[in-house]
């Protein structure tokens, strides 16, 4: 099994609220999940939007999971607003 972390969308019709995740990289988008990492609102202010626990991401990162490139961006962010 490979693991990824990725997003799972949630949320009601033009309100998207997503979910970052590790799961089978075989798996579809919204299915099961092995973990929850945190969760990205884009609808909520900028301060709410992005909640991650970077330690668990980091754990998964050194177990050999692999990263979607939407998951690495928020990531970044999220390292990003921490530094600041």
């Amino acid at each position: 099994m490979s693991a990824r972390i990725r997003l799972k969308k949630m949320g009601a019709k033009k309100r998207p609220c997503y979910r970052i995740v590790v799961m089978d990289s075989r798996a579809p988008r919204d299915g099961k999940t092995i973990e929850e990492l945190g969760y990205y609102h884009p609808v909520e202010a900028e301060e709410r939007q992005l909640v991650l626990n970077t330690d668990k991401v980091n754990e998964w990162l050194q177990k050999g999971a692999t990263i979607s490139d939407t998951a690495r961006k928020l990531l970044n962010r999220k390292v990003r607003t921490a530094k600041a």
